[in-house]
């Protein structure tokens, strides 16, 4: 069975397109869970409610996490509670975008 780890490993290779960050140091991901039957679930946000990204993203959440072995089906759950700020992203993103 996939680990959360594993899959969070696995959102570090998706990509803002625009940012060139991926969603995980950006702090997009709030959740992330697998059960028994190898379903995942990953809750996250989107930087604003408007985002034109978000079928991108629901779609390359779901490529990436479904690689992983003995995940049978990913379910992407966006949510705006709480609201996105960019002291969720990783210093690592925040120096990258020259906010430090």
């Amino acid at each position: 069975m996939a680990t959360k780890e594993e899959i969070i490993e696995k959102l570090k290779t998706v990509n803002d397109p625009e940012l060139g960050i991926d969603i995980v140091d950006l702090g997009l991901i709030y959740d992330v869970a697998v059960n028994e039957k190898g379903i995942v679930t990953v809750k996250m946000t989107l930087t604003t409610p408007g985002c034109p990204l978000m079928a991108v993203f629901d779609q390359q959440v779901i490529s990436a996490v479904k690689e992983i072995t003995g995940v049978k089906d990913v379910k992407v759950e966006i949510t705006f509670d709480p609201p996105w700020s960019p002291e969720r992203m990783s210093k690592g993103a925040r120096v990258k975008l020259g906010m430090v």
